[in-house]
């Protein structure tokens, strides 16, 4: 429970100096042991503008970092279709390397700036 609790403290600290608005909305990253989640958060209004998941793309178990960085592109690509071109990155507590950062390098890559 240690590292959970960590993570939990580690991500509030994050929330309270960034956020999502409707001009720059926020990537928010969720992994669970099999899967890879993100999705695109305007949180002035409270809505979550695109998503995507390894489960979407296909990842039956254990998504790898190559998976992560395909989930990212498809992100972007569904972003850029709804008109949004630059996000602030929120790694929600996670450490930025391994499968978060290429889902962020992914993002990026499809045309997405932050």
């Amino acid at each position: 429970m240690a590292v959970r609790n960590s993570r939990l403290r580690i991500k509030q600290g994050i929330r309270t100096k960034i956020s999502g608005t409707t001009e720059r909305p926020r990537i928010s990253v969720f992994k669970s042991n099999a899967q890879i989640y993100a999705q695109i958060i305007d949180d002035e209004k409270g809505h979550t503008i695109v998503s995507a998941s390894s489960s979407e793309l296909g990842a039956k178990e254990n998504t790898n970092v190559a998976m992560s960085k395909e989930v990212g592109k498809k992100l972007a690509e569904k972003a850029v279709a709804s008109g949004i071109t630059s996000v602030v990155f929120d790694r929600n507590g996670y450490v930025y390397h391994g499968k978060v950062k290429a889902l962020a390098e992914g993002a990026r890559e499809g045309g997405l700036k932050f």
